[in-house]
Order: structure tokens, then C-alpha cells, then sequence
């Protein structure tokens, strides 16, 4: 699977514009932080699709500059940041395939 971008939601919908707005005053939840994670369990639900029992196997790539960001990455399940070290990051085409 080769996640090209992050599936940011559509930020002029007036139910996420409440939801948000709820999230913030209640609970103390900025925006970019909700939208940020909301984005990053989309990625985490795209990737899985791959693997779906123990014995099968895919290659991930998130082509996208951003999910080096630790504010990205650390919002992403343990079962694929565990997977993302130093040398797995910022890597060409050529040494990632």
C-alpha cells in the first residue's frame, strides 16, 4: 500500500465545525491535535487492510514527507511506529522498494 498525502477530513463541514468546537470546550482538545489524529487513524485503517491475519505480510510506504513529523507519527498505532525507526525514514524510492 503507498499512502501518497495525509486523508485530512473536509474542515468546512458544519458537523465536524461543532464537533470540533465541542472537543475544545469541553474537553480542552485543539483542533489540529483532533484533526491530526483523526488523519493518522484513516492512514492506520488504509495500511491494515494489507494484513489481516498472522500469516500475511505487505510493504507499507508513506510517501509523504510529513509522516517523518513526530506530531504525525506518534499518533499512529504502536503496530506500525514500532516499524518506523531512523533507518526506515526519508528514504529514496530506489532504497525503499
Amino acid at each position: 500500500v503507498i499512502v501518497f498525502g495525509i486523508p485530512f477530513v473536509y474542515t468546512e463541514n458544519r458537523v465536524l465545525k461543532e464537533r470540533l468546537k465541542y472537543l475544545r470546550d469541553q474537553y480542552g482538545i485543539r483542533e489540529a491535535d483532533f484533526l491530526t489524529f483523526d488523519a493518522m487513524r484513516t492512514t492506520a485503517q488504509c495500511v491494515g487492510r494489507i494484513i489481516r491475519g498472522k500469516s500475511d505480510y505487505g510493504v507499507m510506504v508513506f510517501a509523504d514527507k510529513r509522516y517523518n513529523r513526530v506530531d504525525k507519527r506518534s499518533k499512529l498505532p504502536q503496530w506500525i511506529s514500532q516499524y518506523l525507526g531512523s533507518s526506515q525514514l526519508n528514504l529514496s524510492t530506489d532504497m525503499a522498494v
